[in-house]
């Protein structure tokens, strides 16, 4: 089977006729746009004729405007020094900010229509996009002037996207001193801390050491690009009159503060379960006073079984059909179709992730197949995302950008009917081998994720007063793990440095980028339980759920599944389940 994408289907190539075409066409649509925010916008009279209108210049532009950056990006993303992919990309950044200031006058205006809630029923165009409408109403009170809105725009450039880029260099270019083997070595950051998931304990220890000792040399710059960045969210938060960035965040997530308290309840009730968890591992690994940082990812159990592309993508396909037919044809015609970038080679980025191209209902998946259970089930995981997309691809492209707790939802559930299949299916030692892995993949989403929240919920509080130092960075850090871990972890070896290496925290745009991948994990745990329970009529409704996530708030999708978000019980019944299985490994390692 081929093993590289197809991108064809957006351009031939980034010096193909078609691309200049649509590059002049978008520069065109700008203009367009432009003049006509300054001639149309004076006045209320024929408000439906006007607004549709701008959602007819939107849907174009954007259709076309991301067709050409997907495909700059989508090249770029495995020819790392493709420069005309880089260049084109940046040009397209660049013309992106053009369209900031007739979009907020366009909102502005739209906030000063008085009956727009009678006028939505008398158009289709308006009726298709109330929600779309009503959200840019609802947070047209956090505008500034139009000046204001273009000078931080244009500011952000050269303050925390600056400050983002410098962080991004510094742990990119870090090398780590390291002895392996006797030899003395000078390696990549994310080559050592890979090295936590070696099978042999001097490997992680040392690899932990070492990492932790390198952080020294980026740790005063690193402090000043958080320090820098949060300070300026702060300021923003507070010109545009949020509460605070949490509230901002949540706004952003079309999320309630209540259903994040209700979570974070249900997590905190959670957290002896996981620490039981940790002391086992720790156990089993010959440790005494919990579990140190370093021994986090060692492997417990073995996997020899390896995958060659074709078994991995029949494995997927075939579990997936006994959910629905829909979704496994779906994923055999993304196999069969060059959707998916598996080979890894130089030039070509590390990871995984999926593309949704709506401007053509199609995806592209990105990763780095070598074989590995973990290889397959990224793949599962990517081609729910890529499923996600599907479902919603009759919607308007303004209808299609759901927020970030739903964003996983897809891609865990597919990714928890593989893991079932092949622990049905396991021998005794390979069973142990996915529920650990399993089990401590659910920990970093939510007993990490957890003192994630923890440590920046404390850094912007103390950011309020001043900048805060390294040895303030490193204390916030600790207390986080120590609150979130308790005495599943051993306390003389946690990780003080974790506010360097996650890049996270240095998104302006993206704060507290953590509890959205809790919402995420313990939703879709919900929703596979709703399906061990009701069965095939559950498929349905739940490719419907899938398809209205770009036109709700959080609360009312869920609600279209009889699920209340807002009480403790979902949330605390989605941790059972990973409760059971944490009680299952117990029993198999006390064996």
């Amino acid at each position: 089977m081929e093993m590289r994408w197809n991108l064809a289907a957006l351009y031939p190539s980034l010096d193909s006729e078609e691309l200049k075409r649509d590059l002049e066409m978008a520069i065109h649509e700008i203009e367009q746009i432009k003049k006509w925010t300054e001639l149309e916008l004076n006045s209320s009279e024929n408000a439906v004729r006007k607004i549709e209108d701008y959602l007819k210049m939107q849907i174009s532009f954007l259709n076309r405007y991301n067709r050409l950056y997907h495909f700059g990006e989508l090249t770029l993303s495995v020819e790392a020094k493709n420069e005309k992919a880089l260049k084109t990309v940046e040009r397209l950044e660049e013309l992106g900010t053009e369209l900031k200031e007739p979009n907020v006058k366009f909102q502005k205006w739209l906030s000063q229509i008085s009956n727009l809630d009678q006028l939505i029923p008398t158009s289709p165009n308006l009726k298709e996009h109330r929600f779309y409408l009503q959200e840019l109403v609802e947070k047209s009170r956090y505008l500034l002037s139009d000046k204001e809105e273009v000078v931080l725009a244009k500011m952000k450039n050269t303050g925390s996207s600056a400050w983002s880029k410098l962080q991004e260099l510094l742990t990119s270019t870090l090398l780590v001193d390291i002895t392996i083997d006797g030899e003395d070595k000078q390696l990549p950051l994310p080559v050592v801390r890979n090295m936590a998931y070696d099978a042999n304990p001097t490997v992680r220890k040392t690899a932990y050491e070492a990492e932790l000792k390198a952080y020294r040399k980026i740790e005063e710059s690193s402090a000043a690009s958080l320090n820098g960045i949060k300070g300026e969210v702060i300021t923003e938060s507070k010109m545009r009159g949020y509460t605070s960035p949490l509230e901002k965040t949540l706004i952003d997530s079309r999320m309630d503060q209540k259903i994040l308290d209700a979570m974070l309840t249900a997590i905190r009730e959670s957290l002896p379960s996981f620490h039981r968890f940790y002391r086992k591992k720790a156990e089993m690994l010959g440790h005494q006073n919990g579990l140190p940082f370093y021994d986090l990812f060692a492997p417990i159990g073995k996997v020899d079984k390896k995958y060659t592309y074709e078994e991995a993508r029949d494995f997927i396909v075939t579990h997936f059909r006994q959910f629905s037919d829909r979704l496994a044809d779906f994923a055999e015609h993304a196999f069969t179709h060059q959707w998916i970038d598996a080979e890894p080679r130089e030039g070509k980025r590390g990871g995984a992730f999926c593309s949704n191209l709506h401007e053509i209902k199609e995806s592209r998946i990105l990763s780095n197949f070598t074989g590995s259970f973990s290889d397959v089930t990224t793949l599962a995981h990517e081609l729910g995302h890529a499923y996600h997309g599907a479902c919603l691809a009759e919607e308007s492209i303004l209808n299609s950008d759901y927020p970030m707790p739903l964003a996983e939802t897809a891609s865990i559930f597919c990714e928890t009917i593989v893991k079932n299949a092949a622990l049905e299916q396991a021998e005794e030692e390979e069973a142990l081998f996915i529920l650990e892995n399993d089990i401590s993949d659910a920990g970093q989403v939510i007993v990490d994720i957890y003192s994630r929240f923890l440590f920046e919920s404390e850094v912007f509080k103390r950011r309020e007063e001043g900048s805060l130092s390294v040895d303030e960075l490193k204390e916030v850090m600790l207390n986080a793990q120590k609150e979130a871990y308790g005495n599943g972890l051993d306390h003389q070896y946690l990780h003080p440095y974790m506010w360097v290496c996650k890049p996270h925290y240095y998104f302006a745009d993206y704060n507290f980028y953590n509890f959205p991948y809790a919402f995420g994990l313990l939703f879709a745990k919900g929703l596979y339980a709703e399906y061990l329970k009701r069965g095939k009529e559950f498929v349905k409704e739940y490719d419907q759920l899938l398809s209205v996530t770009g036109k709700m708030k959080i609360a009312d999708v869920t609600k279209t599944m009889g699920i209340d978000v807002t009480q403790v019980d979902f949330w605390r019944n989605s941790l059972k389940l990973i409760e059971q299985d944490i009680e299952t490994f117990v029993n198999i390692s006390s064996k």
